[in-house]
């Protein structure tokens, strides 16, 4: 980055002058962000602050065993940048390692400011900027920055906080109760009983890579959820690699991954019943067994929650094997050495992980105010799933639920970086999406997922019409948002 740049984002934090875009988190979405700015508004000047003291976010702050991609890294990884590992679904370092190689090579690591976490924003329309107050982690003395443009890459859920019921009888545990979300570093389990709750994609990944060692791990679920084996290796990609360039061959990888899944989302949604069966089919050959394959057919339809990937089979191998098993029971207690079921069985633990999911936010949990006005994302209108009406100067990256979170982000720094062009060139200072009151409200997220349901009353609404609709729709998007028009009645330029 040139020097100009780079006086303007350290400036940002150190006198107050303020810079065109504060980008908000250095994990997947902010990095992509800071790319994108360069390569698309090199004209822009941004930083980075970030709350923790490394690249990479959620690939950062998770380190329980086997942690890895739920997508392919052919869609989860930059369009920009390819991927070049063998592995398709990749482990959590791996990932990590990509997105700080990708800081370190196009000078982005330089403009970070770690350990600041942001705690208030406040819009002055007067000002046609934002006051940013971020709080530092090695002092009490708050920063003070002003930027244009507000740009959220602070994920969906709480870094404080994962979900964790209160199950009755916990406190008479005596063995070691781990959230995932927290994992000691130390944590031993070689040999010891471990039963985990949960049967997302947390505890789908937890339950084969601690079978390796463990004396038993138990996967205790309230109710099955769909599991759908797939190669932890794209050997299309890899043969690809062999006689085209790299760029070329994970491009075009990138195309066929992106394809396939949203024409086997679109069959689902038409012919669920057929889906079901045949996942379930295939769990039932994966185990060897239709009496196991009843704990991964759920009462619901494909895609009505997300689907859980596991690389090569694993968990399936591991419970095939015996080091693993599942049961799909409710907690009644738990009990000094492990938990009593209402069906009236004892699973017995040294270990209890309770994968039992996130805690959503919306906004970093930013306090915000418009012109002194609280601002609250609960009662806004999502506009193309990226921004919030009645919100000037801030996008927000929210990925898919059925595909990899970085093509929506992707999307996303393309849009930001054509607005702020176009801004520049017609001399606009503010855009604000305006809702409309006749536009009928429906939920943020249609997925009937524990997380999502209790986030209702956080997350803001979708409408029933565009350009108020999420859409779950990667190439619809392409079209709407990397090509569509601006100025499109909604958004209001000032």
């Amino acid at each position: 980055m040139n020097a100009s740049l780079r006086s303007a984002s350290e400036s940002a934090v150190n006198d107050h002058s303020p810079i065109d875009v504060l980008i908000v988190g250095a994990g997947l979405s902010g990095i992509g962000a800071a790319k994108h700015l360069q390569m698309h508004s090199p004209q822009t000047s941004w930083c980075i602050l970030e709350s923790r003291d490394a690249i990479g976010g959620t690939w950062d702050l998770f380190r329980y065993p086997g942690i890895r991609s739920d997508s392919d890294m052919y869609t989860l990884g930059y369009s920009f940048k390819p991927w070049v590992d063998h592995k398709s679904i990749a482990d959590g370092s791996t990932i990590r390692q990509y997105i700080q190689k990708t800081a370190d090579e196009n000078g982005i690591t330089p403009h970070i400011r770690h350990g600041h976490s942001v705690t208030h924003a406040t819009w002055s329309s007067d000002e046609a900027c934002w006051t940013i107050t971020a709080r530092q982690k090695q002092s009490d003395q708050p920063v003070i920055l002003k930027a244009r443009f507000l740009y959220l890459c602070c994920g969906y859920y709480s870094y404080k906080n994962g979900h964790q019921p209160e199950f009755p009888g916990q406190a008479n545990f005596k063995g070691q109760w781990v959230h995932p979300q927290f994992w000691p570093a130390k944590l031993n389990y070689d040999q010891k009983k471990v039963v985990v709750i949960g049967s997302g994609a947390t505890a789908v990944t937890l339950v084969p890579e601690m079978a390796k060692t463990a004396a038993h791990v138990t996967m205790l679920q309230r109710s099955p959820t769909y599991v759908v084996s797939r190669p932890a290796e794209d050997n299309f990609s890899l043969t690809l690699q062999k006689y085209l360039p790299m760029k070329w061959a994970y491009h075009i990888t990138r195309i066929k991954n992106v394809s396939f899944g949203m024409l086997t989302y679109q069959f689902a949604r038409r012919k669920p019943e057929f889906v079901k069966r045949y996942l379930v089919k295939m769990a039932a050959k994966q185990l060897r067994s239709d009496e196991q394959a009843k704990h991964f057919s759920p009462d619901y339809k494909p895609w009505d929650q997300r689907l859980c990937l596991v690389p090569d089979g694993d968990l399936f191998k591991q419970i095939r094997s015996g080091n693993a098993s599942v049961v799909t029971d409710t907690i009644q207690a738990v009990t000094e050495n492990g938990i009593e079921l209402k069906s009236g069985k004892t699973l017995e633990a040294d270990i209890i992980v309770s994968a039992t999911g996130l805690t959503l936010n919306l906004l970093g949990d930013i306090q915000i105010e418009v012109d002194g006005k609280p601002f609250k994302a609960s009662q806004a209108m999502a506009y193309r799933g990226m921004w919030l009406s009645d919100l000037p100067n801030a996008i927000m990256t929210f990925g898919y639920t059925n595909a990899s979170w970085t093509l929506k982000a992707d999307l996303t720094a393309v849009y930001t970086c054509r607005l702020l062009n176009y801004m520049r060139k017609k001399g606009y200072r503010k855009a604000m999406p305006i809702r409309d009151a006749h536009v009928e409200e429906q939920d943020y997220l249609s997925f009937t997922s524990g997380y999502v349901q209790r986030a209702r009353d956080v997350l803001p609404k979708q409408g029933k019409i565009a350009p108020w609709q999420v859409n779950q729709n990667y190439l619809k998007d392409i079209f709407l948002i990397k090509y569509g028009r601006l100025n499109d009645g909604v958004m209001r330029f000032s």
